[in-house]
């Protein structure tokens, strides 16, 4: 089976360093074939012939690089999932002057706050954005207009930021295209 690896909290300003190659050797140590990593931000695919828990990945991971790294395990089908129900005009524009655009995200969820009502627990508003709950994930977007007002910025820091890895919409649908080509 694939499966995408993600990684919470790497290489973000110059902290907690995990180069691809070292991430790619430690899923490998691990049993994983096929290793492939994506931008420097804690994306990986790879084959498995078992179930690989997120618990024994995270613990080689950590030992490895002697911090603690929070760890997604998503089996391949389900990454596909959730980058089939990105609606096609949620797109990830560059921001502009005059504010136009679009902002999508990807919120791939820990089993914590993987429920139906997470957009709720996020104080999704939709006066200022849309969010559509997918297993495993909620997918987000927000106006560059509206930038300010997006509850993902109201959840930093606080705890339930602690049970989510973000990607932007082209990199979930990067992901998913490597997990169909692997």
């Amino acid at each position: 089976m694939k499966y995408a690896i993600l990684l919470r909290g790497v290489n973000v300003g110059g902290n907690h360093r995990v180069s691809n190659p070292e991430f790619r050797r430690v899923l490998e140590s691990l049993g994983f074939t096929d290793v492939v990593t994506y931008i420097n931000s804690g994306n990986a695919v790879g084959a498995h012939a078992g179930v690989p828990t997120r618990y024994e990945i995270q613990k080689a991971l950590e030992d490895h690089f002697k911090f603690t790294i929070p760890t997604l395990v998503i089996p391949g089908p389900q990454i596909e999932a959730i980058a089939a129900a990105i609606p096609p005009g949620w797109t990830n524009d560059a921001p502009k002057p005059d504010k136009s655009g679009k902002k999508s995200d990807v919120l791939y969820l820990f089993e914590e706050l993987d429920t139906p009502d997470a957009p709720v627990q996020l104080n999704y508003n939709p006066a200022n954005e849309q969010m559509v709950y997918v297993k495993g994930a909620v997918i987000a977007t927000v106006t560059r207009k509206n930038q300010s007002r997006y509850s993902l910025l109201k959840v930093i820091g606080t705890g339930l930021y602690g049970y989510m890895t973000v990607r932007n919409v082209n990199t979930a649908r990067k992901l998913a295209e490597l997990v169909s080509e692997h």
